[in-house]
């Protein structure tokens, strides 16, 4: 069960998406076909899923009447993006949904004509898929799931606060992710300022889970943070299995990784940023082009704190840090 505590805002939306919650399709009769790229298995993402679909809903597009949803799923296998992109566009789709940097790269070197909507971007400036938050241009916009690169280090001193003696934390990481790089340098500089040693924990793919948790017994790390990827929101029951198996406290970036028996997440609402990228599919569907739609960045961060995981690594959450959070897993 999960109580809601508060919303912390930390940054300004940018309005020029308003718009009445339902829009009729831009022409009468039309039913649009949109692809869903997606690297994990249909059964990890049926929450995403059922958050895109209600979006969509919400805008006035079901599946069946006026919309055709043709999902794609890599099984956790990044490798398979690049194909399954250039069969969407074989298809011949109105729109691509793709959810990172990794999805919106494969999507983009499928096509340069068809709409791409990403919500779940770390960094596309970064990364090079649009030109500016602004005005991305091209074929591409959408929602952003990073505010600033400091949260990263804010996920390490929540850790540090919950677990006061932890001086030894491993990061889960998968270096081929490259958003992963910039994410490095704010956890180092708060591992600094909070006498705590960084133990790297690679996974590249599946089947690194067990070695990835075999170095952080090896180097006796006292918890982990999440660099969260498509691989490792793909496997984060696997990872909260083999947390629990090694009892090591586990920080993610987003609640899915609490409700996965994580000990404590920091960050946007992915759930509401998934069902958002509904209000660019429409603006889109009504005759926009993505190349002038601003990327929408998060509103706002969530605190969550999970009891059964704390009280299953025999942690006592402080009454004031409990009073800060957004929900509470019990």
């Amino acid at each position: 069960m999960t109580v809601n505590r508060r919303t912390v805002v930390v940054a300004l939306v940018l309005g020029v998406l308003s718009a009445p919650l339902v829009t009729e399709a831009q022409q009468a009769g039309k039913v649009y076909r949109i692809g869903v790229l997606s690297v994990a298995s249909r059964a990890a993402s049926l929450h995403l899923i059922e958050a895109f679909e209600q979006g969509l809903r919400d805008r006035g597009y079901v599946e069946g009447r006026n919309i055709s949803l043709e999902y794609r799923f890599g099984e956790g296998r990044p490798e398979r993006l690049p194909d399954m992109a250039a069969e969407l566009v074989r298809l011949k789709v109105d729109l691509i949904v793709a959810a990172n940097d990794g999805h919106v790269r494969a999507a983009r070197q499928a096509t340069t004509t068809i709409p791409i909507v990403m919500f779940l971007a770390a960094d596309p400036v970064g990364e090079g898929l649009v030109a500016s938050l602004a005005r991305p241009g091209g074929n591409i916009t959408g929602l952003t799931t990073d505010v600033t690169l400091e949260t990263w280090g804010k996920r390490l001193q929540l850790l540090k606060e919950l677990v006061p003696k932890i001086s030894r934390v491993a990061v889960l990481s998968n270096s081929t992710f490259r958003p992963n790089a910039a994410r490095w340098k704010p956890t180092q500089d708060a591992a600094r300022k909070l006498g705590v040693t960084l133990l790297p924990a690679e996974i590249r793919g599946p089947d690194d889970l067990q070695s990835a948790f075999a170095t952080m017994v090896r180097e006796s790390a006292e918890g982990f943070i999440v660099f969260q990827d498509p691989v490792t929101s793909a496997r984060r029951s696997q990872i909260a299995e083999l947390a629990a198996k090694n009892r090591l406290p586990a920080v993610w970036p987003s609640r899915e990784g609490t409700d996965a028996f994580g000990l404590v997440s920091y960050g946007p609402d992915r759930l509401h940023l998934v069902r958002r990228a509904a209000i660019y599919i429409d603006k889109i569907f009504q005759g926009a082009k993505p190349g002038d739609l601003p990327i929408e960045q998060p509103t706002k961060l969530e605190l969550v704190v999970n009891l059964r995981a704390a009280k299953a690594l025999g942690l006592t959450i402080p009454p004031s840090f409990l009073a800060r959070v957004d929900h509470v897993v019990e």
